[in-house]
């Protein structure tokens, strides 16, 4: 049993500053967050920088940069393991003193010797128990000049079990393993046991993380039940798979949470579509993040790896484009031309229509930059587009399209669609025979939408120009 239903709600997302903040890790955060805030509870985040030679501030950086994007806000945080060693001693002590750990004075030599003998005999490696202590049981003498490390002492006897909140009961026999280190020589403690004090300190009642760690968490109960102190609930999500079936990892095939937001996604989309990775509320497959929150109560978890689908992902986010904002989008597209080297030389109001034209079509502000460069730099029709539509037989009526455009004092939707119209009357066309040509002469390609509208948005200068020019 946990002791989680009595306390208010405390939730944590704890990654490790090796590399960037990965979609597993976001989605474990997403899930996190959405938990604390449906119960009114709190959000903490903790970077887990043990691991020194591995950590670095730019994966920190990346971190608080990823959270921020996806506007997963935190209650406590950034809090720091290696800022928190004095309270590891701290319980270190108090753990050796109470018998529950022990110093283990083994050389890195005599471990290896250690395995080499146990897979000779085909056993499972382990820890033999060299320097546990036992009643009655006379320990080796200290070498000089070895640096110890402090073991955990758990239990031989007996079975683990939770009820893990994904999974259901769990049960892992003691016998499974053995007396892990909790502390290295150099006085950093390992993760087993540095997130069970951290827990326990943070009051951390709900413990949501993807599944590779349920082989952790045998060992971590049982050092909260050595600590007397209230164990949180578990709950641990399935992995999620690449195109190729295979785990996706910040090792292996991710890419980073930022990386997405660079390639012109939402968070709301991206929140959207990782909420669904492992999770649902009937059918819905559209939500904001405020139903998410009154929907998410921790239940409707899946027990099976889910599939990245980076269509569906386009398909979620397509829909969020059009329901934004148009001056949060031009602010977006713009960032996107910018990096191209592209200068945006219209006015705010214009770059905004601009936006609000073409955004329906646009499953990303990287592909709606793609529509809108047509507006600040030339344009080049693929050679079977330009073949097909920019005939001899055509050039007349773009020629006289041209003139007609040219002459116009007023530039708006219906003086051009005027023009359009007796032009077609002139050379006796019809609609498509005209605006296909115009498109690949004008835009560098056969579909856009409403050609006024289209039109409409350019310097007059420059649709007589590319006219003529074609």
């Amino acid at each position: 049993m946990n002791d989680a239903s009595k306390k208010p709600v405390r939730t944590r997302i704890a990654p490790s500053p090796t590399g960037f903040l990965h979609l597993g890790t976001a989605r474990t955060a997403l899930y996190s967050w959405a938990y604390a805030r449906h119960h009114g509870g709190q959000f903490v985040l903790r970077i887990e920088d043990t691991d020194v030679a591995r950590s670095s501030q730019d994966s920190v950086d990346q971190i608080l940069a990823s959270m921020k994007w996806l506007g997963l806000d935190y209650d406590e945080g950034p809090i720091y393991q290696m800022q928190r060693l004095e309270r590891y001693q701290e319980v270190i002590d108090q753990m050796i003193a109470a018998g529950t750990a022990y110093r283990c004075y083994c050389t890195p030599e005599e471990l290896e010797a250690m395995k080499a003998a146990q897979d000779a005999r085909g056993q499972k490696r382990r820890y033999d128990g060299t320097w546990r202590p036992e009643p009655g049981k006379a320990l080796p003498a200290v070498p000089e000049g070895v640096k110890p490390v402090v073991r955990f002492k758990n239990p031989i006897e007996g079975d683990v079990t939770w009820d893990d909140v994904v999974k259901g009961p769990i049960t892992i026999n003691n016998r499974e393993i053995d007396d892990l280190i909790i502390q290295r020589t150099d006085g950093v403690p390992t993760y087993n046991f540095a997130v069970v004090v951290d827990d326990w300190d943070m009051a951390i009642t709900h413990v949501f993380r993807g599944d590779e760690h349920i082989n952790n968490t045998p060992w971590q109960i049982n050092i909260f039940r050595a600590l007397a102190a209230p164990l949180p609930a578990f709950g641990h999500l399935p992995i999620i798979l690449g195109d190729d079936g295979l785990k996706l990892s910040k090792r292996r095939g991710a890419v980073s949470v930022t990386s997405y937001e660079e390639n012109g996604f939402l968070p709301e989309g991206m929140l959207n579509y990782l909420a669904r990775l492992g999770w649902s509320h009937g059918d819905d497959e559209l939500f904001s993040r405020e139903q998410m929150v009154s929907w998410f109560d921790g239940t409707h978890l899946s027990k099976s790896p889910a599939q990245w689908d980076p269509a569906k992902l386009e398909w979620v986010n397509s829909h969020y484009i059009k329901l934004a904002d148009s001056a949060r989008l031009a602010a977006l597209v713009r960032q996107q031309l910018n990096r191209r080297g592209v200068d945006v030389n219209a006015s705010a109001e214009q770059f905004e229509a601009m936006c609000a034209l073409f955004k329906d079509r646009c499953a990303t502000t990287v592909s709606l930059a793609d529509w809108l460069g047509m507006y600040f730099g030339p344009v080049t029709p693929s050679a079977e587009e330009a073949a097909t539509h920019l005939t001899d037989a055509i050039r007349p009526a773009l020629a006289s399209l041209a003139d007609s455009l040219a002459s116009l004092t007023a530039w708006n939707k219906s003086e051009i669609q005027a023009v359009l119209k007796s032009t077609l009357a002139e050379h006796g066309l019809k609609m498509p025979q005209l605006a296909m040509p115009v498109r690949v002469a004008v835009c560098g390609r056969a579909q856009t939408p409403s050609l006024d509208a289209v039109l409409e948005l350019f310097a007059k200068e420059i649709v007589v120009e590319r006219l003529r020019s074609a």
